[in-house]
């Protein structure tokens, strides 16, 4: 179920030359944690950070295997718990990772 998954957003080239597990961009890195959206949550992340990008991957991770690595915390820019890892992101966590599409006026298909 889409309920079970949360998403991170990842430059196509980073995911491509990434190993087993993903350690995050250079922001995640800083952070001390990857960030991660809801399905809810993706299309005002992307508005918000990823507004003109391409050759982006929307890669699908199942909450059940990141264990107590993931933590809900509250984000008051945007007024809403997101999901944190605070953990590498192992590659048996993760089911799915396809391309987002950016469409002519900006927003992107989401390929959920």
């Amino acid at each position: 179920m889409i309920d079970e998954l949360i998403f991170k957003i990842v430059p196509r080239a980073e995911w491509e030359a990434g190993s087993a597990d993903y350690h995050g961009s250079a922001h995640d890195q800083a952070d001390g944690y990857l960030h991660f959206s809801t399905a809810a949550q993706l299309p005002e992340t992307l508005r918000r950070y990823y507004a003109g990008q391409d050759d982006l991957m929307l890669v699908a991770v199942d909450v059940a295997a990141l264990g107590a690595a993931l933590k809900w915390e509250f984000s008051g820019s945007r007024g809403e718990d997101f999901p944190h890892l605070y953990a590498p992101l192992s590659c048996d966590a993760i089911k799915w990772a396809r391309p987002l599409i950016r469409k002519a006026d900006g927003t992107f298909d989401l390929p959920l």
